[in-house]
């Protein structure tokens, strides 16, 4: 399905590092188009106050807080599930195309070298599933700082 050259080093290296940079560009630009971050940074400042206050409220033993911020629990369960369904976006329209990517490569590659590190004076051979997940963590932190978008679940808004 793929053209030979690209199961030889350096081709293999090559592609699979700018096929990880493309697909978190592409995830990176459908965050930014489809999530509010607006509303996403005013709900994650609502839940860090109200976290800071359940923490005071339980060194302190202050009940009438505890009873306060008991009776803002449901609310804060809500607004997690609304940060959680607007995270959810990009990962419904990406997931089906990236199996699918997925299933071609690992057919394609198998568990052969498709990048070389020097490790303890030796070359290192490095397999494909290793080699576009190192990738990917890179041009994902990278671009999410380019471009000031939220890397994912639970890492908070980058300003």
């Amino acid at each position: 399905m793929l053209p030979d050259v690209l199961g030889v080093l350096p081709y293999s290296t090559i592609f699979i590092t700018f096929l990880s940079f493309i697909t978190s560009l592409l995830t990176t630009l459908l965050n930014r188009k489809f999530i509010d971050r607006e509303l996403l940074t005013e709900w994650q400042k609502e839940i860090a106050e109200w976290n800071a206050k359940r923490e005071l409220a339980k060194k302190t033993g202050d009940k009438k807080l505890m009873a306060k911020v008991k009776k803002q629990e449901i609310r804060i369960m809500q607004i997690r599930a609304k940060i959680s369904s607007q995270q959810m976006k990009t990962t419904l329209i990406t997931f089906v195309p990236f199996l699918i990517m997925w299933w071609i490569l690992i057919g394609f590659y198998g568990n052969n070298p498709v990048a070389f590190i020097p490790l303890l004076w030796e070359r290192t051979g490095i397999p494909f599933f290793f080699w576009y997940v190192i990738c990917q963590f890179f041009f994902n932190f990278l671009l999410s700082k380019i471009f000031r978008v939220d890397m994912g679940m639970g890492a908070g808004m980058t300003r």
